[in-house]
């Protein structure tokens, strides 16, 4: 059996001005890397009329070690819809070389569903998160050369909030003093690095709707607190202009392709487990702007992603889903039902029963919280058994909510058709109790304070009993609301493996409570941070990570990314 890198390998891709072609971008627009890649100026958005087309997200269940193949259901449905004469065009995040390196490898789909050219997606791509982190470091450069030159806006260094990132999971940088060697070197002080894609600047990048809005947006960003506690922005550094000039070609999204040819933009990538997990706006709005159908993804499970995706994306730039796609693997499902990774392949219908709440928790959270129409899509193996799927079929009927078969790895977008075939009727028609793109609602309104917010995601997603604020957060919820911060949406940083802030509790969790140990502002990005539990914003590499499996050979050529 080829490995996925393999296939994409063994592909014939088409020239990228094809692909633009067929996308419907001008000539003029398209800026290209090669011949298989290819940035498009934003300007097309404003320069070019257009009728969005149709919204289409996709989520999952909690992810978990038998895997659920959000990204290659993405890539199969845009190409099945592709097959039945739809104008599609797909939008993703790019992979951080964080996870490409560590513990999940590489993400640009799988099988014969995937976007390509997956190296250079996977490896550096067209430099987008390198140039965000050297705006990233560029502020944190010049926040600590304005405090060694006089400190004339009076910062306390005790009071810096902004950090340096990296895109690598590297724990020895979560904490450090930086600063020694003397007066000349700099004020000594304690700091960490995030990972990049945690990076505010990354969230800026992604919602930001123009050139102009970015650098209004990067000035807002608060890097501490004066001695009287007054924030201190990037505006205040006069830092916005050369950080925008950092991010000036990085902001056009990257125009690729699928392996049956459908035009693909990948732009951007936070985390959805700390950050918004969603791919840019201008990529989004690309995509709506030259398709009928956008097909787009949102990370981890929609307790994270999806639930950031339509609270913080759609409320900050006005978008509408007009159909959720929430994938599961009947393995994973037992995996949730207690059952070892290594005996996923045994059928188990007890297991399978047991663990369907999670993929049921977050069916009813998109249809009854969100009012939004929804198919599930069963990613399929080929040691599920006729009575599983029947019986994840029987639990997702109760709910009113259709199921699909989807067998994009092994079949591309032919194994895609079923489920392109609900996502045109939701799409189009809405969903046999009038759910539609027009009978969307956010989890919360703006009009509750921050704590309210946090608890309405604690209590109406998590389906926790209610939330624990640790006293400082409290202090910092009313510093942060007497300042005017009050009215921005949550981003909730939590474990992506559980709805519960602890990463051992599977399946649908109940009789429990969410802590939130620190909260922060990312006034650019226009959201609060409330981190949970035990989550960190700089992953570190486990034992065996997945770079110990890439390689390259005499030729150039790269082995073993996924």
């Amino acid at each position: 059996m080829l490995t996925d890198i393999e296939i994409a390998q063994a592909a014939t891709p088409e020239h990228i001005s094809k692909i633009a072609e067929k996308a419907g971008v001008p000539e003029s627009y398209v800026e290209m890397y090669g011949t298989n890649k290819a940035k498009v100026d934003y300007n097309l958005l404003k320069d070019v009329e257009h009728t969005p087309g149709k919204l289409v997200l996709v989520t999952a269940i909690n992810p978990t070690p038998a895997g659920e193949g959000k990204t290659t259901t993405t890539v199969g449905l845009a190409d099945a819809l592709s097959r039945q004469g739809k104008n599609v065009v797909v939008a993703l995040r790019e992979p951080s070389l964080g996870p490409v390196f560590g513990i999940k490898g590489g993400a640009a789909g799988g099988g014969y569903a995937q976007v390509v050219p997956m190296e250079d997606i996977n490896l550096h791509f067209t430099g987008d998160f390198h140039a965000i982190g050297a705006a990233n470091n560029l502020l944190a450069a010049l926040l600590d050369a304005h405090i060694h030159n006089g400190n004339e806006l009076g910062i306390d260094v005790r009071k810096i909030t902004w950090k340096r990132v990296v895109d690598m999971n590297d724990r020895q940088l979560r904490n450090i003093v930086c600063g020694l060697g003397g007066r000349a070197h700099g004020v000594p002080r304690e700091d960490g690095f995030d990972i990049t894609v945690a990076s505010e600047i990354m969230a800026i990048f992604c919602l930001a709707t123009s050139i102009t809005d970015l650098k209004e947006r990067l000035g807002r960003i608060v890097v501490g607190y004066t001695f009287d506690d007054k924030p201190v922005t990037a505006h205040d550094l006069k830092a916005e202009g050369a950080m925008t000039a950092l991010l000036k070609d990085a902001l056009k999204p990257n125009l690729v392709q699928t392996l049956e040819g459908t035009p693909a933009f990948v732009h951007g990538g936070p985390f959805a487990n700390i950050a918004h997990g969603c791919n840019s706006i201008m990529a989004t709005r690309m995509a709506l702007a030259l398709g009928d159908y956008c097909v787009t993804e949102a990370g981890f499970g929609a307790d994270l992603g999806a639930e950031k995706f339509l609270d913080i994306k759609c409320r900050l730039c006005g978008l509408k889903p007009d159909a959720v796609v929430v994938v599961a693997t009947v393995r994973a499902l037992k995996n949730n039902g207690g059952v070892a990774k290594a005996d996923l392949n045994i059928e188990n219908l007890e297991a399978l029963e047991a663990g369907m709440p999670n993929l049921l928790q977050h069916v009813e959270n998109i249809t009854q919280v969100y009012k939004l129409p929804c198919v599930v899509a069963i990613n399929a193996f080929p040691t599920d058994t006729k009575a599983e799927l029947d019986l994840v079929e029987a639990k997702c009927k109760e709910l009113g909510v259709n199921v699909a078969l989807s067998e994009v790895w092994a079949r591309g977008g032919e194994g895609g058709l079923a489920l392109a075939d609900e996502v045109v009727r939701l799409c189009e028609n809405g969903d046999d109790e009038g759910r539609c793109a027009n009978t969307f609602e956010f989890a919360y309104g703006d009009d509750l304070s921050l704590a309210e917010k946090i608890e309405a995601v604690a209590t109406r997603i998590y389906h926790a009993d209610g939330v624990n604020f640790e006293p400082k957060v409290l202090k910092e919820i009313e510093k942060l609301e007497a300042l005017g911060f009050g009215s921005m949406p949550v981003c909730m940083a939590k474990t992506q493996y559980s709805f519960s802030d602890d990463a051992a509790k599977l399946g649908a969790p109940r009789n429990f409570r969410i802590t939130v140990r620190d909260i922060k502002v990312s006034a650019g990005a226009g959201f609060v941070v409330a981190l949970t539990g035990s989550i960190m914003t700089m992953p570190g590499l486990g034992k065996t990570p997945a770079a110990f499996k890439i390689d390259v050979d005499e030729n150039g050529k790269i082995s073993g990314l996924f």
